[in-house]
């Protein structure tokens, strides 16, 4: 019987912490984290305004399962959940600091339909 050869999940490490951060609320949803401590489902989407409910499920749980955030879920009969950045995903801010400075400083502010920076 052959057997079968896993691929690798990344192309490398670049393309692995690219793939993490990835999507279209991701970052966003990073920067309200790293705002405030503890952050409510509905305080993220209230913030981000255009998420669609679904597409943030998916993309907290995916920053939860790449271990950037954190998801602690009261068990009250009244749905109570907080999320927060990991110390994995708190490392990441200086890299996303300099992106979003390399950003401000290149792009064109009329071509921007919200900055992250300034926040």
């Amino acid at each position: 019987m052959l057997e079968k050869k896993t691929q690798p999940l990344y192309l490398n490490e670049f393309d692995a912490t690219m793939k993490m951060i990835q999507g279209k609320w991701k970052i966003m949803i990073m920067y309200q984290l790293a705002e405030s401590e503890n952050v409510r489902f509905a305080d993220i989407q209230k913030h981000i305004q255009d998420v669609s409910h679904k597409t943030l499920t998916v993309q907290l749980r995916e920053l939860e399962n790449d271990g950037l955030i954190s998801r602690h879920d009261f068990g009250t009969a009244q749905p109570h959940v907080e999320y927060q950045l990991t110390d994995n995903g708190k490392s990441l801010f200086p890299i996303l600091d300099d992106i979003c400075t390399w950003g401000d400083t290149h792009i064109d502010h009329s071509l921007l339909e919200r900055t992250l920076c300034d926040e």
